[in-house]
């Protein structure tokens, strides 16, 4: 069971945290290899358009996909705490309360998004010739809604518990499972965007099969009937903590969708050239996500044991290793950004060139900004660690405000380039609101 779990409330505050980030880093790289491939297979077998297709579509998963990942995230709070706590029987509780939670979502947000999904992609103007294969790929994506929460809220319970390599694992098996069925279905079956569809849920499931079998050999956590009982103080705590969460989520993504609503407008070579640098977003962000969990689970562990000064300590040195690691992943990006950017692209020259040169232009001005992004997440997640969602969700409806208004108003100042000043303003207007939150919050708990 030790190898299993992970107490942080005792040891080098920097270690343990970059220790735990580690793993879930590689499993990032891991996931967001298989995106990757994904969009490199669509692009370079079916074609351009199909690219767009897959990156009108991106957003409107963040949206559905967010709001299970926001809700489970938010679950994983208080089982950091009370596993800080060493409170065993409450731990039981709030995880056995957190699965059913979460069944009762995923059944939920399925019924909804395959209900409006079509009428949604109309309303944000998709381009005629490629709404198609947006809704053949939304829709099967959809289909494997209660899959990705499983996944999500298996491995949110192991990190609470500092578990962050069976994740790492999980994630390496999804990867090569993905990769192969991604080349079989798209490549050799000639499925087309529905076969890159099939293959991530297919590897999203494996996954989520490994991380419940690693926590049925956690004895510490072994589950009884009656922890199933549901408790309306407990649900009510677990939906306070992640229902700010799950609606944050659901504010960036509109915000998210009110970009490509103004990107659609532009053709569909534009958002072929977006889609592109999104789908390297994942990679620009993959430690900020990373250091977020690992300051979470640090902080929440920390919080459930008493230990204030050990919060600070430990934030302090996410800090200054997420700012580290942002300046060396958009130094890689500035240097070697355009000659990844052409693995996702084939076609005819002209198009192709055209599409690089706008997909270079946003990854570079992300590239520039991106330790604001690193901020962000660090003191989101040390806020989210302290108990407190409500200051994020603030932070999303900062994000939306910022997001919608750069894109609907820049645009038609200085053109189609002004989009790509959306997304840094974004990150700026939540990270600074986050930053200043966070002080205030970690003095009141110095005075208690």
């Amino acid at each position: 069971m030790a190898s299993k779990v992970k107490n942080m409330t005792s040891g080098a505050p920097g270690k343990l945290i970059l220790l735990f980030a580690i793993p879930l880093m590689l499993g990032n790289i891991c996931q967001q290899f298989y995106t990757m491939v994904d969009t490199m297979v669509v692009g370079n077998i079916v074609g351009v358009e199909a690219l767009a297709a897959v990156g009108a579509a991106d957003w409107l998963v963040w949206l559905v996909l967010g709001v299970a990942s926001g809700m489970t995230q938010g679950f994983s709070i208080l089982v950091a705490q009370y596993y800080g706590a060493e409170d065993w029987e409450k731990l039981k509780k709030s995880i056995a309360h957190s699965y059913v939670l979460t069944v009762i979502l995923a059944v939920f947000v399925l019924a909804v998004s395959q209900s409006v999904v079509y009428q949604v992609m109309l309303f944000l103007n998709t381009p005629a010739d490629i709404i198609d294969m947006s809704m053949i790929y939304l829709r099967i994506v959809f289909c494997g809604i209660p899959v990705i929460s499983a996944y999500n809220i298996l491995a949110s319970v192991l990190r609470a518990m500092g578990n962050s390599k069976s994740p790492l694992v999980a994630m390496i098996l999804a990867a090569l499972i993905n990769v192969v069925l991604d080349l079989t279905f798209v490549g050799g079956f000639g499925w087309g965007v529905a076969g890159a569809a099939v293959a991530t849920v297919i590897a999203q499931a494996f996954s989520a099969v490994y991380c419940y079998a690693v926590l049925r050999k956690i004895d510490l956590i072994h589950l009884e009937k009656h922890h199933f009982k549901l408790e309306g103080g407990l649900c009510r705590k677990l939906l306070g903590l992640g229902a700010p969460l799950a609606i944050q989520n659901a504010i960036i993504s509109v915000g998210g969708l009110t970009v490509q609503y103004v990107v659609n407008g532009f053709g569909f070579l534009f958002v072929a050239g977006f889609t592109a640098t999104n789908k390297l977003y994942g990679v620009l962000e993959m430690a900020a996500i990373s250091y977020g969990y690992a300051i979470t689970t640090y902080v929440g562990q920390n919080l459930g044991a008493g230990k204030v000064d050990r919060i600070k300590k430990g934030v302090r040195s996410g800090t200054v290793m997420a700012l580290i690691t942002s300046l060396v992943i958009s130094l890689l990006m500035v240097v070697a950004g355009k000659s990844i950017l052409a693995l996702f692209v084939s076609g005819e020259a002209g198009q192709v060139a055209q599409v690089l040169e706008i997909s270079y232009k946003y990854l570079f001005i992300m590239a520039i900004f991106l330790w604001v992004l690193y901020l962000l997440y660090v003191y989101r997640s040390a806020i989210q660690g302290l108990g407190n969602t409500v200051i994020p969700l603030a932070s999303g409806i900062a994000e939306f405000v910022m997001r919608v208004g750069v894109a609907l108003i820049l645009p038609r100042m200085i053109g189609q380039n002004g989009i790509f000043y959306a997304e840094i303003s974004a990150w700026s207007g939540a990270a600074l609101l986050l930053i200043l939150s966070y002080f205030f919050v970690i003095r009141k708990y110095q005075q208690y």
